[in-house]
Parts: C-alpha cells; sequence; structure tokens
C-alpha cells in the first residue's frame, strides 16, 4: 500500500493540562497509522500560567520530530465525540499530528531585528528563513501579537517565495494578554514561529473577510499615505455621506460601528464583487477637511468601496467561499483534501453570531470527515490578490492535500 498522508486531531477540554495532553496525544496518535511528522499545538488563554508546562509536558508523552504551536483566546478541534468545537475562553487544548510522506519541513523563528530590508534582494530572506525557493514552500506562521515586524515578514516571504502560500495568526492571550510561541522544544514570547512544507503537499487558503459592499465603488483621486482626501474628484465624507443616506435603517444603524473600507486587489478587474477586495478600519475621519483616514495606505488611482459586516454578511462571504471552493474541487481532479487549520478572529464566534462552533461548522458542511484544528487569533494571516496580509475579524481556513496521488 502507498504511503499517503494522513492528519488527525484531538481536543480536550480536561481542566488540568497532565490530562489535557494525555488525552490529545493517545487520541491524535492513535489516529494515526504512520508516525507524525508534524505535530500543531494550540493551548487556551485560560492555561496561561502554565505555558512554560507545555512543551515538557508533550515531550513525555509524545515524538514528533517538529512542533509549532501557540496561545489563544480560544481553540478549535475534535472532541471525544468526533465534533468539531470551537471553545472560547475556557480551557481547551488542541494538538494537531500530520504524516507527510515526500515533504521536507523546517522550522524558523525570527525577530524583526532579524529582518532584512524590503529593498534588498531576495536572498536575504531565503537565508533568514533557510528554505529555497524551489520546490515552492507552502508556510504556516505564528505570530506574538507584539510583533511590529509581521507585516514586513509578509511581505518578504512574498517577495522571495513567488507562488507559495502563506497562512497563520497573532497568538492571543487572556485578561492581561500573555501570549505564548512555541517552536520545537522552545517557548517564545516575541517574534514569529513558522514551519516551511516543501515538497508533495498544497496549501489551499479561504480567506473570508465577512463584509458585504454598499455603494459603488470610487477612484482614489488624492491621497496622502493612509488618508483619502479625494474619492473620485469629490470630498469622500460627502461621497459616504450620500451613500448611508440610500441604505435601510438597520444598515444605516450598522454603518456607526460597523462600516470599513475595501480595497480592490486586482487594478485591471473591470466589474468589482465581494471576494475582490482587501478589507481594512476606517481609522478617523477629519470634519472640516471631509478626509478619511483608514488602515492602510492608499494611492491615486487606487479603487475602494465601502463596506457594512455583520453576523449576516460574514456567514454568507464564508458560504460563498466555500461553495466555489467546493465547485473548483469538483472540476479537477487531484487528491483529497486531508486535513484543515483554522485562524479565526477573537471577533467572531459567539460574540458575532450569538452561537457556538458556526465557522467551523459551517465548513464541514461543505469539506466533511476533515480534521479541523485552529485557535483564536489577534490578527489573521492569509492572501488576498495573490499578496499575503494580516487581517482582523477574519475566518482563514487552510485545506492540506497532497499534490499527487501516493
Amino acid at each position: 500500500m502507498p504511503d499517503q498522508m494522513q492528519w488527525a486531531n484531538a481536543l480536550s477540554i480536561r481542566p488540568s493540562l497532565e490530562a489535557a495532553v494525555a488525552d490529545v496525544v493517545q487520541r491524535a496518535v492513535s489516529s494515526l497509522t504512520a508516525p507524525a511528522d508534524l505535530g500543531i499545538v494550540f493551548i487556551s488563554s485560560a492555561f496561561t500560567s502554565e505555558y512554560s508546562r507545555l512543551l515538557p509536558l508533550l515531550a513525555e508523552k509524545l515524538s514528533v520530530p517538529v512542533l509549532i504551536g501557540c496561545s489563544g483566546g480560544g481553540v478549535v478541534g475534535t472532541s471525544q465525540l468526533g465534533q468539531t468545537e470551537e471553545l472560547e475562553a475556557k480551557p481547551a487544548l488542541s494538538l494537531t499530528l500530520a504524516h507527510l510522506p515526500g515533504v521536507e519541513i523546517k522550522t524558523f523563528h525570527v525577530v524583526s531585528e532579524d529582518l532584512p530590508d524590503l529593498d534588498g534582494p531576495p536572498d536575504a530572506w531565503v537565508n533568514l528563513i533557510g528554505v529555497p525557493p524551489s520546490p515552492t514552500p507552502q508556510f504556516i506562521i505564528l505570530s506574538s501579537s507584539f510583533s511590529s515586524g509581521i507585516n514586513d515578514l509578509l511581505q518578504g516571504l512574498d517577495f522571495a517565495y513567488p507562488g507559495s502560500v502563506t497562512l497563520g495568526g497573532q497568538a492571543s492571550g487572556g485578561m492581561a494578554n500573555r501570549t505564548a510561541i512555541f517552536c520545537n522544544h522552545r517557548l517564545y514570547q516575541q517574534g514569529t514561529v513558522g514551519v516551511a512544507l516543501s515538497g508533495n503537499i498544497v496549501l489551499e487558503p479561504i480567506v473570508a473577510q465577512g463584509c458585504r459592499p454598499i455603494g459603488k465603488p470610487f477612484q482614489v483621486t488624492k491621497g496622502d499615505r493612509n488618508i483619502i482626501v479625494e474619492l473620485d474628484e469629490q470630498v469622500p465624507l460627502v461621497a459616504l455621506r450620500n451613500i448611508i443616506a440610500d441604505l435601510s435603517e438597520s444598515d444605516r444603524m450598522l454603518a456607526q460601528h460597523s462600516l470599513f473600507v475595501g480595497l480592490a486587489m486586482d487594478e485591471f478587474k473591470q466589474d468589482l464583487h465581494q471576494g475582490d477586495f482587501l478589507i481594512r478600519n476606517i481609522l478617523g475621519v477629519d470634519p472640516s477637511a471631509g478626509a478619511i483616514a483608514i488602515g492602510d495606505y492608499v494611492r491615486p488611482g487606487q479603487r475602494l468601496q465601502f463596506h457594512l459586516r455583520d453576523a449576516q454578511a460574514s456567514a454568507a462571504d464564508l458560504e460563498f467561499l466555500l461553495q466555489r471552493y467546493q465547485q473548483q474541487e469538483s472540476q479537477q481532479s487531484q487528491p483529497a483534501p486531508m486535513g484543515a487549520l483554522m485562524f479565526s478572529c477573537l471577533g467572531r464566534g459567539e460574540q458575532l453570531y450569538g452561537q457556538p462552533n458556526f465557522d467551523s461548522h459551517l465548513f464541514q458542511r461543505y469539506l466533511q470527515n476533515i480534521p479541523l484544528g485552529g485557535f483564536f487569533c489577534n490578527g489573521e494571516i492569509g492572501p488576498v490578490g495573490g499578496s499575503t496580509f494580516l487581517h482582523g475579524y477574519t475566518s482563514v481556513f487552510g485545506i492540506c492535500r497532497a499534490m499527487v496521488n501516493s
């Protein structure tokens, strides 16, 4: 029988960390018929005082050559009943194990001071990560919440590894927001840990930003760094007020606290639709000049559209992307997905939907019987329009399969 890729996940809600570790290791290992090559662990911030005990406890029970992980305000995984659960603000531990034949696995830990100049050659980034650009690696990265270099790192990876997919999230914590990231036998408070997977593996992203467009697309006719000075040669605040005036009463109420800007990612695409935009926060307005400040740089000629976010828009957005993925998969003859990871914003989950397990159960309605592990992030990492970004209020899924049948 050929050696095939295997994935397993186990989630434990045991309040004792020793019991939780024993539980997830026993269940995950018993789900595999071959040794694990990669482990990914997510620990609930309810265990904040015990972060330093996690790796020694795992080492006693589990033999795996590569292990990465982090803390999360909530974790996602498969319960003892075989159901996927999103456990928020409760003691929980999620362990994913993967057997990856034909895949080269390399870990790295970088801090912002290590990052090369963005104007420098790609070789500097390749030397930092220690992985050649061919065969094209797939990256899973987990960053500390205070990693100021994360945006530069994402740009650098896109630059040095064209065609690579990079997914992940920023660690989150509890009340004091103490976070931890793990790489092999070490716990870190700062920087970014990651794993590069090269060879017979594909990581397919779904990035659900949870917004719907309102009004019409505009072109930035004047901008200064992150400030929109002019839209279609008119005052931005006037343009926005005209859009809001045409909305329904409920959408006008929503716009008071859930209004965003979507930046078009394809300069040449004429007909813009949901999913063609990178969603960014509105940081403030200048009532006298009518300018609008957003959480990204703008440039003249760029197109944008205002967006609203609510539970209904988030659900519809994720369902649309899952349907599209399912249709594309059915049209291609390729190995079936074997496992998946979920990186979801702390602002989603029960707080957004008013019910537990919404995103993960919707995912499993379209991709059934696939082990799913993940956590709730302080920022989600995934590609939009061919470039990788740090997002907010987003659910990013990474679907893993072999490139060729074994």
